[in-house]
């Protein structure tokens, strides 16, 4: 496990940095970001994410279901005079009502939280209820059949948190490796739960079509944005050319889409 997962104050900074220069501009060019702009953050953390957007002056929401994750979040922004627009709620987002955060939202978005959400295709389809009308959703996450879409890099064992691939193995096979590796039952059970709701790109773009919604804009990266804050590494897309269904998987980091209601 790499010190930024132990230590949330240091993920908290790299959430806000990352989330200024990456997905910031990258939802502000298709809406304007202001006093009256109201955005959701589902799967919030520890709420870094929001943070330029709420430098930004808009009001914002956050929906986490760790109620740890919460409690951080009011003890990183204790003192901080933005924490007035910040509101955050510690519940599984399919229990929310949008009544209950003050109605719909011109931006809703989902950073590497979409693939650990059970019944996306539920999902996607109920989050139309929480989005105003002209209002944009904004997705980004790790294909599951990356080098690292397990989330391996999270094990306790450092040899486990560097290997390449290893969560494709069959189930079975993979829980035993994680076992023998001396992973907790606790880490093991959410592992696999990432591996159950892992997604693809192709599942992902049939989902959102099954749904009816317009894509405004999606990129395919080699080098994740997150690289950038986490290791130096500067974000790269992966060429159309080798955009290619299915083996596509396996090399991009991540992708981010935007998208609207038809």
């Amino acid at each position: 496990m790499q010190e930024r997962h132990r230590d949330r104050f240091q993920y908290f900074n790299e959430q806000k940095e990352s989330s200024r220069i990456s997905v910031l501009p990258y939802i502000q060019k298709h809406i304007s970001l202001n006093r009256g702009t109201r955005v959701l953050e589902i799967g919030c953390g520890e709420a870094g994410n929001l943070y330029p957007f709420l430098e930004a002056g808009c009001e914002c929401y956050g929906v986490e279901l760790l109620e740890t994750s919460i409690l951080n979040a009011e003890k990183f922004y204790a003192g901080n005079p933005l924490k007035e627009h910040l509101h955050l709620l510690a519940r599984d987002i399919y229990e929310v009502k949008p009544e209950e955060l003050g109605g719909t939202f011109d931006v809703i978005f989902l950073r590497d939280a979409i693939e650990h959400i059970p019944c996306q295709e539920k999902f996607m389809k109920r989050l139309k209820d929480f989005m105003s009308p002209g209002g944009i959703a904004f997705f980004a996450f790790p294909p599951w059949r990356n080098p690292f879409g397990g989330h391996q890099q999270i094990c306790e064992n450092k040899w486990l948190g560097m290997m390449p691939y290893f969560h494709l193995l069959p189930q079975n096979m993979y829980a035993g490796i994680l076992r023998k590796g001396g992973e907790s039952k606790g880490k093991i059970n959410g592992l696999l739960e990432i591996r159950e709701t892992g997604l693809s790109i192709n599942r992902f773009k049939r989902i959102i079509r099954d749904e009816n919604f317009k894509v405004v804009e999606k990129t395919h990266y080699l080098i994740n944005p997150n690289y950038e804050i986490k290791f130096g590494l500067k974000p790269r897309k992966v060429p159309k050319i080798f955009q290619i269904p299915l083996v596509q998987d396996f090399y991009t980091t991540a992708v981010y889409f935007l998208l609207k209601k038809e």
